[in-house]
């Protein structure tokens, strides 16, 4: 690509950012009042509730939705630097510079030698095709320390595990980001910051992880792939209901426990694999560290008991991440995510009348999210363990190391320790 085609793609690039967000601004301070139910009240009445209890030195202890590791009180206090904004008017915009900085971290990523800015295209895309849900909801922020912690990642070991120690004390999932990591360093280091601000939250702030017992005792969430079965039992007579219950609508009744089960033995199941993969891979290319991530993370959201909308935003920002590489083969998984984004949109706010009803449309539509996330991940786990687990037992050739050396430059570092069968996390 010549200078001016590079520069035509990177401008319309900005445009589509810049419009598409605006488009979500225009929808979460309701210029524009999106179908479906209002989005934003997780921010005007949940978290502005939660920011009201946190200011007082303390945990939301009898607040059951409070479902969330501590560190999520700075994503929750944080629209106090915007002090001259209302509460939800400063959460939305700080969301926007988040957006704003995932692009940037996505762009410098891309346009270095050897990458490409696909991965800035696909988180472009993969944002608007989540509605405004996506602004009203705290994930984009840790998505960002996410992106910042894979794009540090293979040259700066120790940077990435704090970013991930970090993001786990958001979210707990960033913790998935170790999986492909091969030096010792970043795993120390994010243990250490994952537990100076366990101990720092634990004794400063009462409760700081009563959000242990909230989250155990919650069930099957109607969007979530084990709900399925009930969506399509209640047509055959299954009697039980559809309620707001921890913070979300889930189904309650007869084998519910069962179901729940089974999921929790489907995401042990994904660990399974995961770990077999960890001791069985010996290629750790430049685009690994990142691929492992979001195959990890596509196995756990497609077998939890919750799928809530704004899981997706995880997935669209590790494929952004994959796709900074010119030899990831997670191509196919990205595009399917970004399938699932838009359907996800339509299913929520959109419809999501119809999937609390169970009827034909509501049903369909999450037969078709939901499939497309298990293909996703499918495709993406035979991909991962296809490039980085050998058929047979002598190593690879040197050329392969040299020519992911060539294209991506220091990116190949981890190679290093690959050569030399240094495979498991503890591997220097």
């Amino acid at each position: 690509m010549d200078r001016t085609d590079g520069t035509r793609s990177l401008t319309g690039l900005l445009a589509l950012w810049g419009l598409t967000r605006l488009l979500l601004l225009v929808f979460v301070f309701k210029v524009y009042v999106f179908p479906g139910p209002d989005v934003t009240s997780d921010v005007s009445v949940i978290y502005q509730g939660w920011y009201e209890v946190l200011r007082t030195g303390t945990f939301p202890l009898d607040d059951v939705t409070w479902q969330y590791p501590p560190a999520a009180a700075l994503a929750i206090l944080s629209p106090a630097l915007l002090f001259f904004l209302d509460y939800a008017q400063a959460f939305f915009v700080l969301v926007f510079l988040a957006d704003l900085a995932v692009l940037a971290l996505l762009l410098n990523a891309g346009l270095r030698p050897g990458r490409t800015v696909r991965g800035a295209w696909v988180w472009a895309v993969g944002v608007p095709l989540l509605g405004p849900t996506v602004y009203a909801r705290y994930d984009v922020m840790v998505t960002a320390v996410a992106v910042a912690a894979l794009l540090a990642g293979t040259r700066r070991p120790r940077l990435m595990g704090a970013l991930a120690g970090l993001g786990a004390m958001l979210k707990v999932w960033p913790a998935l980001l170790l999986i492909g990591a091969v030096r010792r360093r970043a795993w120390a280091a994010a243990v250490v910051t994952a537990g100076a601000l366990a101990a720092l939250f634990a004794l400063a702030m009462p409760g700081a992880f009563a959000f242990l017992s909230f989250q155990r005792d919650r069930g099957t969430e109607v969007e979530s792939l084990g709900a399925l079965v009930f969506h399509v039992a209640r047509h055959f007579g299954w009697d039980g209901q559809v309620l707001l219950n921890y913070g979300s609508v889930e189904f309650l009744g007869p084998y519910v426990d069962v179901v729940s089960g089974a999921a929790l033995a489907l995401s042990g199941i994904a660990f399974g694999w995961l770990l077999l993969w960890r001791l069985r891979a010996s290629r750790f290319l430049a685009h690994t560290l990142a691929d492992a991530a979001f195959v990890a993370v596509l196995l756990f959201t497609t077998t939890s008991r919750v799928i809530s909308p704004q899981y997706l935003v995880w997935l669209v920002g590790l494929a952004a991440v994959c796709l900074c590489f010119r030899r990831t083969g997670m191509r196919v998984p990205a595009a399917l995510v970004l399938a699932a984004s838009l359907v996800t949109m339509l299913e929520f706010p959109l419809w999501f009348s119809h999937v609390v009803a169970g009827d034909a449309l509501g049903v369909t539509l999450l037969f078709v999210r939901n499939g497309l996330l298990v293909l996703a991940t499918l495709v993406a786990a035979r991909e991962l363990w296809r490039t980085s687990v050998p058929r047979r037992q002598e190593p690879f050739a040197d050329r392969d190391a040299d020519a992911e050396r060539r294209t991506d430059g220091r990116e190949g570092e981890p190679l290093k320790g690959a050569r030399h069968g240094l495979t498991s996390p503890g591997a220097g």
